[in-house]
C-alpha cells in the first residue's frame, strides 16, 4: 500500500477555498504552509482553511532563500509569521496544537542551518512525525533528525507558466516515474510520501483544478492519505 501525507505551499491564495472543499470531499487533511505575506492579502482564505480542518505551518513572511539572508533576519522572518499565524488561529477560534515550519526553496539557510534547527527545538515548533519514511536517502541527509519540513515528492505543477515550456504532461511523467533521478518513485508499492504542492493562482489559471487532476489520480491508483501527526525533537 502507498501512503502520503499531503503539504501544500504558499497559502493563502484566491484559490485556497476551493482546494480545501476538494480536500474535505475526499476526506483528505493537509498540512498548508503560509507565506506572511499571502496570508494578509487573503486573510479570510486562511481562516476559511483552519475553520475547514486544514492545519497551518510557517513558510516564512516573505519567501526568501534563507541561505541569502543573515541569522538575524531569518528569526525575523519566522517570528514575524509566527505572530501572525497566532492571530490567525486566534481570529478562526481553532486552538493551534502544532508549529510546523518549512523553508522556502527547501532552502535550509546555508551556514546558518544548525542554528536555525537549534532556533526551531528552543522555540517549540514541530516535526512532522516521519518514521513511516522508509527510503534510505532520508535518513542519509539527515532528514530524520531536522525540524523542519521537507518532501519526498515534489509535483512540481507551479512551473506551468506562460512560455516555461513545463507543462501538465511533465507532471504526469514525474508521477509515473518508476526511476526517479532524486527522490522515490510514487506510485511504487508499499510507499510512504510526503506530498509538495502549492495553492497557486497562475496555476489554476492555466491548468483549471489542477489539485484535482493529480490527487484524484493518485486516489484512482490507491494512494491513502493519512492525517499529518507531529513530534517534539
Amino acid at each position: 500500500m502507498i501512503h502520503a501525507i499531503l503539504t501544500i505551499d504558499d497559502i493563502a491564495s484566491a484559490n485556497t477555498p476551493a482546494i480545501v472543499d476538494y480536500l474535505n470531499g475526499k476526506g483528505i487533511t493537509a498540512l498548508m504552509f503560509a507565506v506572511g505575506e499571502n496570508v494578509e492579502k487573503y486573510y479570510d482564505n486562511a481562516v476559511y482553511a483552519l475553520q475547514h480542518g486544514m492545519i497551518v505551518g510557517n513558510h516564512s513572511y516573505s519567501h526568501p532563500a534563507f541561505s541569502e539572508i543573515s541569522l538575524e533576519e531569518a528569526k525575523t522572518e519566522i517570528a514575524k509569521n509566527e505572530a501572525l499565524l497566532d492571530r490567525l488561529y486566534a481570529d478562526a477560534g481553532v486552538p493551534r496544537r502544532f508549529r510546523p515550519f518549512r523553508f522556502p526553496y527547501g532552502n535550509r539557510g546555508g551556514a546558518n542551518e544548525a542554528a536555525l534547527q537549534e532556533y526551531f527545538r528552543e522555540n517549540g515548533f514541530d516535526k512532522l512525525k516521519d518514521t513511516q519514511i522508509p527510503y534510505a536517502w532520508w535518513k542519509e541527509y539527515g532528514l530524520d533528525k531536522n525540524v523542519d519540513t521537507l518532501w519526498t515528492f515534489d509535483f512540481a505543477e507551479y512551473q506551468i507558466r506562460p512560455d516555461s515550456g513545463f507543462t501538465v504532461d511533465d507532471v504526469w511523467k514525474r508521477i509515473n516515474d518508476k526511476a526517479p533521478k532524486t527522490g522515490a518513485s510514487l506510485l511504487a508499492d508499499p510507499g510512504s510520501h510526503i506530498l509538495l504542492l502549492h495553492a497557486h493562482d497562475e496555476t489554476d489559471a492555466m491548468v483549471p483544478g489542477y489539485y484535482r487532476l493529480f490527487i484524484d489520480y493518485l486516489l484512482e491508483n490507491g494512494v491513502m492519505f493519512d492525517v499529518p501527526e507531529f513530534i517534539k525533537l
